[in-house]
């Protein structure tokens, strides 16, 4: 009786271990998406964030589709996508935002979780 040993084939392990380091990169996408991602599965409210802009924003920023800033150095919600992704106001508004605009100090604002999501979603809206 013979016994016939298989060897490993190079290629076949080649194989598995891209399928592993893939894996790998899959669930570290996945914790990252969890952890950074959209208000950490919260649900938003586009229409609360709306009311939060337009309660504590307005008076300096044009809030909506069109129109012009009631400040000229405020610079119109509906750009700030277009000059930076809006996700990263996050941390200034959990933190307290303070910016100045030019001749206007802005007031500073600090938001709860819940406020920041519903302001992020939106801003994503204009």
């Amino acid at each position: 009786m013979s016994r016939h040993q298989t060897q490993p084939v190079p290629g076949r392990r080649a194989f598995l271990g891209l399928l592993v380091l893939a894996a790998g990169v899959a669930v570290a996408v996945l914790a990252a998406t969890s952890l950074f991602g959209d208000n950490d599965g919260m649900a938003v409210d586009v229409d609360a964030g709306k009311a939060l802009a337009q309660a504590n924003c307005a008076g300096c920023h044009a809030i909506g589709q069109s129109g012009d800033s009631a400040n000229p150095a405020a610079p119109p919600f509906r750009t700030l996508k277009t000059k930076w992704p809006v996700e990263n106001l996050e941390e200034a508004l959990a933190e307290g935002i303070v910016v100045g605009h030019e001749t206007v100090e802005m007031p500073e604002f600090e938001f709860d979780p819940e406020q920041i999501g519903d302001f992020i979603a939106y801003l994503k809206t204009l």
